[in-house]
């Protein structure tokens, strides 16, 4: 049974569709449900476009769902907590999405995900669509230059998804789409750090043990081991480590235009991510390099644990100008455009 001492639920099985329709009465305009937890735009944009579609469990709301919308995703693909959907479910989303242009998929990088994505893409192409998968890796946790197929996707997937939704809205092709996509796969890496696991809301267990006083960064999405247990250290040398881990894989030159991202992940307050992000800022600025596209927001979140996700890239010009200039309309991203 799911703790009910410390969530606001009622049958822990009814969890994902409630929260799903709860999502699309807040936000008419934007979203709605195209199918069993299948999220889709409320205004859909023309079929001569590629359409963008990711996968992935709830749970880490706004993740994934809250970035359709208008100039980002095109359709999300629910599962339940912490669970990848079925592939059958993706299908059916696929069908949803059929068109000339086709249909370009981001996975993030865990085994449900990818093993639900390759039976989907088997099934759309025995009945002619026309579907291409872009995979996420971008936790460094494994360790600096491991290979990409042992590295996690984390939250680096956002920023990607308003890149490709600019794009597509821009007209690219769908092959034009997949440069520009694993262009951004190349340069990006993100470390998480936590001080308390997370429980799951169906069960009120926990994937990890963190003593009090005690954090370990190289966290997984929902509270999996990575870089080993240490002492709690300040804002200021936390952030400065990290840093300096995500520089050693991405080998940033001086000059170099850079996204920094923190990412609540649910427990840690905007006050703290404010504190974390200043060292980050300075420690890129102190080895001259500029910060061009930045946020400090929960925009994956693992129910109650305690600490964030650091997202960094090098960008390509056309990055920031997908990124900083070209309109966004999801409910939790929002950029006015030029």
């Amino acid at each position: 049974m799911s703790d009910m001492k410390t969530k606001f639920i009622n049958d822990p099985e009814q969890i994902t569709p409630e929260l799903l329709e709860g999502y699309v009465l807040a936000y008419p305009d934007q979203v709605k449900l195209g199918g069993e937890n299948i999220v889709v735009r409320a205004n859909p944009k023309s079929e001569d476009k590629v359409a963008i579609v990711t996968l992935g469990g709830s749970g880490h709301e706004p993740a994934l769902s809250g970035f359709v919308g208008e100039g980002m995703l095109d359709c999300s693909v629910v599962g339940d907590v912490f669970a990848a959907p079925g592939a059958q479910r993706l299908f059916q989303a696929l069908q949803l999405m059929k068109r000339e242009a086709g249909i370009l998929l981001v996975v993030l990088n865990h085994s449900g995900d990818v093993m639900s994505a390759n039976m989907a893409c088997q099934l759309a192409e025995r009945v002619g669509i026309k579907v291409k998968q872009v995979l996420t890796h971008d936790d460094i946790s494994a360790g600096i230059g491991a290979n990409t197929e042992d590295r996690r996707g984390l939250a680096g997937c956002v920023p990607l998804y308003k890149i490709l939704g600019a794009a597509s809205e821009e007209g690219k092709s769908l092959d034009e789409l997949v440069e520009i996509a694993e262009r951004y796969n190349k340069n990006v890496a993100t470390l998480a750090v936590a001080m308390r696991s997370c429980t799951h809301p169906q069960n009120g267990g926990t994937i990890t043990d963190l003593p009090q006083g005690i954090m370990e960064i190289g966290m997984g999405q929902h509270g999996e081991g990575g870089g080993g247990q240490t002492p709690l250290v300040s804002a200021d040398d936390t952030a400065a480590q990290m840093v300096d881990l995500l520089c050693q894989q991405l080998q940033p030159k001086a000059g170099d235009k850079m996204l920094l991202i923190i990412n609540g992940v649910g427990a840690t307050t905007h006050m703290e991510l404010n504190i974390i992000f200043r060292k980050a800022y300075k420690e890129l600025e102190a080895r001259g390099l500029q910060v061009a596209v930045s946020r400090i927001q929960e925009i994956l979140t693992v129910q109650e644990q305690a600490g964030f996700q650091m997202i960094m890239a090098i960008l390509d010009e056309d990055h920031i100008d997908y990124l900083k200039n070209k309109r966004a309309d999801a409910p939790y991203w929002t950029t006015i455009g030029k």
